[in-house]
Order: structure tokens, then sequence, then C-alpha cells
């Protein structure tokens, strides 16, 4: 049964204030189920969609409906949460949970709520967030923290990307950089390769083929492993002045821009500091303009300084938790420790880059008390910049599991308690989703 919260939402629903149920049937068309509301999870809670809770799905946003799982609704007549198997419309057509891969720069605030079936296997390397329809209008359970244009798809359209492709060919006939960048953007769809070709924002520079974390929703390599990787990890190592031919190109044609390191096609770039590091001195040896950046599990403090020593200007760690447990159990580092990642920020920080965090969230993990927390002590004993709200691509039941075994957790607080607690406790931190040029860094 479903609590006097949940029947006051059963009531609300005559104000039109829940979100109507969207489910899919086996051939995977999606529609309306009547007399159900959409259910959000985070964790164990469950709670129906409103208004309140919801926005506007945002523009590139996708939805996506799960195998061998069954949606999880509110039934308007009972009052219930209940497990829908079937459709109570068509007698014998089975029903599946629909999802939100959302936008970049908008964060998770709910999952879409469901049952595995004991066939269900390891869901691909996406986020799942909750989704349901209101008044001709999808709606989905996200809180906007970054309202920056640079993945917009409106803004990236094909023909001007093959015109771009077709300037860097006869700029850079033999770059094999730029070769690789065309396969990323044309193949995976990489925005940031994009970006590159459009001659806007940030440029990726990818260019380690190996890493020494074995993340479990790691994009570009699954070893051993059902899950289906997003996109090939690059297969050769460039050359300095390869790289540095390719940021010189977009530093010198767009105005506040950044060229970085570290992308979901590569390993981690502190692997490769010994080219990275050549490269940046040949940038800066022609320009001073553009910022350069790198993304990185910062797990090797002497080669970061290395980059620093060269003319790296700012730096993004990436972590799911600060937790050492939670941490080492996603990331599962190689020849590290959880002591040499925050080694590493004080290194950046104390050399004066721009340092943000690219915090990996799920919903009813990452805001439950003892990960806040962390988090809390974390920013009162490291003066990081920013912190970059991204949702964790990966299954989010598998996830909990993981994370329930490697430390006790709690009921959650709700994201978005969790992001006005933060920001009412560290006011100069900034929230955001990308890398800020440096003429943005003191905004």
């Amino acid at each position: 049964m479903i609590d006097c919260e949940e029947k006051k939402f059963k009531s609300a629903n005559k104000k039109t204030d829940l979100l109507t149920a969207l489910v899919a049937n086996a051939a995977g068309e999606i529609f309306e189920l009547d007399s159900y509301a959409a259910v959000g999870m985070a964790g164990k809670t469950q709670v129906p969609l409103t208004l309140k809770n919801t926005r506007s799905m945002p523009f590139g946003s996708e939805l996506m409906y799960l195998p061998d799982r069954r949606p999880v609704l509110l039934d308007l007549h009972s009052g219930r949460i209940e497990t829908v198997t079937e459709n109570p419309h068509a007698s014998g057509q089975p029903l599946f949970p629909v999802t939100a891969f959302n936008s970049p720069g908008y964060l998770i605030s709910y999952l879409g709520a469901y049952a595995e079936t004991p066939k269900a296997q390891t869901l691909p390397l996406f986020s799942y967030g909750a989704v349901g329809w209101h008044r001709g209008k999808f709606r989905s359970a996200v809180v906007g923290v970054d309202r920056e244009k640079r993945q917009d798809l409106r803004l990236m359209k094909p023909d001007d990307v093959a015109v771009g492709m077709e300037k860097m060919r006869k700029q850079m006939p033999a770059n094999r950089l730029r070769s690789h960048l065309e396969k990323c953007a044309l193949q995976f769809g990489c925005p940031a390769a994009k970006n590159f070709f459009l001659g806007r924002y940030e440029a990726p520079l990818p260019t380690a083929e190996q890493c020494n974390a074995r993340c479990q929703g790691c994009l570009s390599l699954q070893k051993h492993s059902d899950i289906p990787h997003s996109q090939d990890r690059i297969g050769f190592t460039p050359s300095p002045e390869e790289i540095a031919e390719v940021a010189l190109a977009h530093i010198k044609r767009v105005d506040q821009s950044v060229v970085s390191f570290g992308q979901g096609c590569e390993g981690d770039p502190l692997l490769a500091a010994d080219v990275i590091a050549p490269a940046i001195r040949l940038i800066r040896s022609e320009t001073d303009r553009g910022t350069i950046h790198m993304n990185t599990n910062a797990s090797l403090p002497h080669a970061l300084q290395q980059l620093i020593d060269a003319g790296l200007d700012s730096i993004r760690i990436s972590m799911n938790s600060l937790r050492e447990n939670c941490y080492q159990a996603y990331f599962r580092p190689k020849g590290y420790g959880f002591s040499d990642v925050l080694k590493s920020i004080e290194v950046a920080v104390g050399s004066g880059l721009f340092v943000a965090v690219n915090y990996l969230n799920c919903p009813g993990f990452t805001d439950t008390p003892p990960e806040m927390e962390a988090l809390r002590r974390f920013l009162k004993s490291y003066c990081i910049h920013m912190i970059q709200w991204r949702n964790l691509n990966f299954d989010p039941v598998r996830y909990y599991k993981i994370m329930s075994d490697a430390a006790s957790n709690g009921a959650p607080i709700g994201m978005e308690n969790l992001l006005k607690q933060i920001r009412h406790e560290f006011p100069s931190l900034k929230f955001g989703y990308f890398n800020p040029p440096k003429e943005k860094f003191g905004n």
C-alpha cells in the first residue's frame, strides 16, 4: 500500500498535478497508460512524478524502453504503487518501462522506476531518468545545472560539420588525430568532435591508449563484461606535433576556446604525460590564447606536476564518491589509490589551476546522508572551484548493489535538496556541466 503522502498525490490528479505513465510494448512503441501515473525511483524510494518534481523534457533528450523489465507505476484507482506486468487495456500484452536519456546540462533527480525480470541483463551505458506525459508534452525529473548550448544538437547541423571536416582535411591532411576526430563525430556522434569541426567552444585532444582504472562504466573498454562499450578507444598515440596542430587550429579561430585531453574515447591522459607535456609546450610557444584543459582520474601526482610545469591551465577529476570504499568499488584502480587522487588535487590547487570535480551522480546513492557528509568534508578540506554534476551512465540497480556492498548508505534526501544544501554551505563553489574557458574562471 502507499502511504498518506501518496494518497494525497492520487487526489491531486484531479487537478492534473500527476504525470501520466509512459510505457512501451514489445515492438518498442511508446504510449500513455490511462489510469496510471508515472513513478520515479531513488534507491528503494519510489515517488510519483508531478509537475513540481519535473520539467519539460530538455531538447535533445531521448526516450528508451528497457527490455526484460516491468514498469513500476501508481494505480490511480487503488492508490497503490505497483509493478504492472501487462497492459490492463489489452490482455496478454507485456509492458516495458520507458526512461529518458537527458541532454547535457541536466542532472537526473529521479530514475525511471522498474522491476527486473529473471532474464534481465546489465543495461547499456546510459543514464535512465524518470519521465512522464502531461498535456501533450514529455516531462523529465531533472534539474538544470548548466545553460550553455555547447552540445545543443540544433547548433550542430550535419552539413556544417561536413564543411568543417573538409576544411580541416585540407589544412592538416596527414594528421592522424584529425582523422580520428572525424570518426568520433561521424560514427559515434561525439558532440565535442563536432564542435572542433564547427569551430566552437571546446575541442577534444584524445591521446592515451592505456588506463590505470577499470571503471565499471568505462565508455571505451569493457573487458570480460557483457556491457557493450559506447565508442572505440583510440588505437594510437598521436605525436606532440599532431596534438599541437589540432589544438592551435582550434585556438586560433575560436574566441575563449578550450582544448582538452581526457575524452571518452581514450584511457587516462596522465599515462601519456611524456607526449602531452611537449605538446603543451609547442602550443604555448606559439600562443598564450586558449585554455589547455585535462579530464583525468588524477592518479599520478608527479605526472600531473609535469604537465602543470608545461603550461596546463585547468583540470577536472572524475569521482563517483568521496568515500574511499565506494570510489574503489567503481573505479577499481590499478597501481594507485584514493590518497593519490587527493594528492593530485592538492598539487593542482596549490599550483593555481582551475580545479573541478566531475561528480558522477546516481539518485538514491549520491543524495544519501553519508555521501553528502563525505562531500561536505571534502569541500571543506580542498578548495576546488567547481563541481560538474554529471549523470552516471550505468545500470542503476547494479550500481546500487555495488555501492551497498561497499558501504552503508541510508535513505536519500533528494538530489534537489542535496544541491540546495551544498550551494548554501559553499556559495563560492561553481555548479556546472562543461569545462569553462579561463576567461570565465572568475565568473
